[in-house]
C-alpha cells in the first residue's frame, strides 16, 4: 500500500483526539516518576500541530513530518519535545520530496527516528523510555513490510509499552528513583503507543479503501 500526506495528517488528527482523552492519565503516569507535566505537554504540543497542518497545504510527506517536528520542539516542554520532535524531523528527512510512500519507506523513516532518539536522549532500549516502544515497533514494520498485519501492529506497540513496568528507569527526572521506578509504566513509551496504535488505524483504514477500489468484498 501507498501512504500520502492526507493519511499523515489524519493520523495526526486522530493521535492529537487520542493524546487529549488521555491527558490526565499520561500526567498521572508522569507524576509517579517524572515532572507530572507529559500529558499537558504532549497536549499542547499536538493542538499547535493540528493548528499548523491545517493552515499549510501538503503533497510532501517528508515536508509534513518535518513540520510536525519542529512544532513538537517548540511547543513541547521537557525532554518528551526535543525527543519526539527529533522523531519526526528525522523520519521527515528521509521521505523528503515524496508525495507518496511505501511500508518499507516508512520503516526506513522510522529506523532513521530511532537513530536520533538515541542521540539525543543518549538512551538505548531497556532505559525505560520511549525507545522501548519507537525501536522494536520499526523493527516490526522493517521485518515484515506489505504483510504487516496492522492490528497485531498495534497490539505489538501496546505490549511494548506495557513492558516498560517491569523495567528500571536510567534516564530522565525517573532515574533518580532508582528500583524504585520499577512498577511504573514510562509515559513517553505510552504517549508512543498512542501514535503508533493511531497510525495502525489509519492505515488499516487505508487498507480497507483499497480493497473496495480493487472490488474485494
Amino acid at each position: 500500500m501507498l501512504i500520502k500526506s492526507n493519511q499523515i495528517i489524519r493520523w495526526i488528527e486522530l493521535a492529537n483526539a487520542q493524546i487529549d482523552r488521555q491527558k490526565e492519565y499520561l500526567t498521572q503516569l508522569d507524576q509517579a516518576i517524572g515532572d507530572g507535566d507529559h500529558g499537558i505537554n504532549m497536549t499542547r504540543g499536538f493542538k499547535e500541530i493540528i493548528n499548523k497542518i491545517h493552515q499549510t497545504a501538503y503533497d510532501d510527506v517528508g515536508k509534513l513530518l518535518q513540520d510536525i517536528g519542529m512544532v513538537l520542539v517548540s511547543k513541547v516542554g521537557g525532554a518528551s519535545g526535543p525527543l519526539f520532535g527529533t522523531a519526526f524531523m528525522k523520519a521527515g528527512q528521509v521521505l523528503k520530496g515524496k508525495q507518496e510512500i511505501t511500508i518499507s519507506e516508512l520503516g526506513q523513516a522510522f529506523q532513521e527516528s530511532v537513530s536520533g532518539i538515541k542521540l539525543r536522549g543518549r538512551s538505548q532500549m531497556g532505559d525505560k523510555t520511549m525507545l522501548d516502544v519507537w525501536e522494536p515497533v520499526t523493527q516490526y514494520i522493517q521485518q515484515n513490510g506489505n504483510t504487516i498485519n496492522f492490528q497485531e501492529l498495534a497490539f505489538y506497540a501496546r505490549e511494548q509499552a506495557e513492558n516498560t513496568k517491569g523495567l528500571e528507569a536510567k534516564k530522565g527526572r525517573a532515574s533518580f528513583l532508582g528500583k524504585r521506578s520499577i512498577g511504573h509504566l514510562d509515559p513517553g513509551a505510552v504517549s508512543s503507543c498512542i501514535l503508533f496504535e493511531t497510525l495502525c488505524s489509519i492505515l488499516i483504514e487505508g487498507n480497507v479503501t483499497e480493497d473496495v477500489k480493487r472490488g474485494i468484498s
